[in-house]
């Protein structure tokens, strides 16, 4: 098991990481939170009001309960499957394996043509749809774009030859050697959501013509759906988005989104259609009109967030440079109290979090990515329960 402390802290000793500690407000184990969490919160645009919501607790808890594989090189998507083994995309292959959730054994069922490992991009998420486990959906970045296709899925095939050819649904999304977005998922409502980068132009997440820095919604087909986005002939959901990386949505259907920020404020948003999330204009809790301000926020070492997912009444947020991850309990729309962080820098960093649909969490770890310290063992997917 790694030091808890960041990698630039371990390498400076034992002395300047306790000063460092102190300095920005890390947490322990117990989950006190972070001092550098987030600024007052500014009124929201569209205050929705919570009514009778019930609030989740202030304080939460993690429990490693055990690691299910390990041996992951650059992991970045995980989609569960009916009866509970997990596939796994890792980024710079462009390999999708499925993972047996009771011995963690690794299948490879083949490698998705086409990808272009290059930066921040390569295969980046993937998705089942909720009524058809043979079928896989994937983002990923190629030479001259980011799209998403989808795969038939066939374990009754040779190890490695178990994908079908990739149907592209959507090209066309900006691809840059940073910002590809990439993270899929189905809604609620059955469409297909992905949230997308700006690639490094800034401009692209203003411009409701390109389909970069926005959230999309679209059917399975990748066509728009018709009626809930703001234009009917068009799968943008919301724009102003630098890189989005975390989409789930809690028990009223409400989505949330994590997002990277430059260098002052990584975002926690309460996602609604045709609005306009701020960026490049607008980083972090502003307050201008016109923008929607995040509902939590926090300096990105402290966070750079990846994936996300809503468990038991509040928002879990993997953070990468960070290397924990964040707690934000609910109340409705609003924080219900400050936001805990976990693990901190036990296991290096976190990319993707998924919720089983209770109180249990699936943690994708990423130190192999060329970013990280990888360690034994690394990279590795974790069964956690919360509260």
């Amino acid at each position: 098991m790694r030091s808890r402390y960041l990698p630039s802290i371990r390498a400076a000793g034992a002395g300047l990481a306790a000063l460092a500690l102190l300095a920005s407000g890390c947490s322990d184990d117990s989950g006190t939170p972070s001092k550098e969490s987030s600024r007052p919160a500014s009124p929201s645009e569209e205050p929705s009001p919570d009514g009778t919501a019930s609030a989740a607790p202030a304080k939460g808890s993690v429990k490693v309960e055990r690691t299910i594989t390990t041996g992951l090189r650059a992991p970045w998507g995980l989609a569960p499957l009916p009866g509970g083994d997990l596939l796994i995309s890792t980024r710079n292959s462009g390999k999708i394996f499925r993972v047996d959730g009771r011995n963690g054994k690794k299948t490879e069922l083949g490698q998705v043509p086409g990808v272009g490992a290059s930066g921040e991009g390569g295969l980046l998420g993937i998705a089942v749809p909720p009524d058809d486990a043979k079928m896989i959906y994937a983002y990923f970045t190629t030479e001259s774009d980011n799209r998403i296709v989808r795969m038939l899925y066939d374990s009754k095939k040779p190890r490695g030859d178990q994908l079908g050819a990739p149907d592209t649904i959507l090209k066309g999304i900006p691809r840059g050697e940073i910002h590809n977005g990439g993270r899929i998922a189905f809604g609620p409502d059955k469409m297909l959501y992905a949230g997308t980068g700006e690639s490094g132009e800034g401009g692209l997440a203003q411009d409701k013509d390109s389909l970069g820095g926005k959230i999309l919604r679209m059917t399975p087909d990748g066509e728009p759906p018709g009626q809930g986005n703001p234009q009917s002939d068009s799968v943008v959901y919301s724009y102003g988005h630098r890189n989005v990386q975390g989409l789930d949505w809690d028990g009223d259907k409400r989505l949330w989104a994590s997002e990277f920020g430059q260098n002052t404020w990584d975002e926690l948003n309460l996602i609604r259609p045709g609005k306009n999330y701020g960026w490049p204009d607008a980083e972090g809790k502003t307050g201008r009109s016109g923008f929607v301000d995040p509902l939590e926020q926090w300096r990105p070492a402290d966070a750079s967030p990846s994936g996300l997912a809503v468990a038991e009444g509040s928002v879990w947020m993997a953070g990468l440079r960070g290397e924990r991850l964040w707690r934000i309990p609910l109340k409705g729309t609003k924080p219900a109290a400050r936001p805990q962080s976990f693990l901190d820098g036990r296991y290096g960093r976190l990319r993707t979090v998924v919720s089983d649909g209770a109180d249990h969490l699936w943690l994708v770890t990423n130190e192999t990515d060329s970013r990280g310290t990888p360690e034994k063992g690394d990279d590795r997917i974790l069964k956690l329960k919360v509260s």
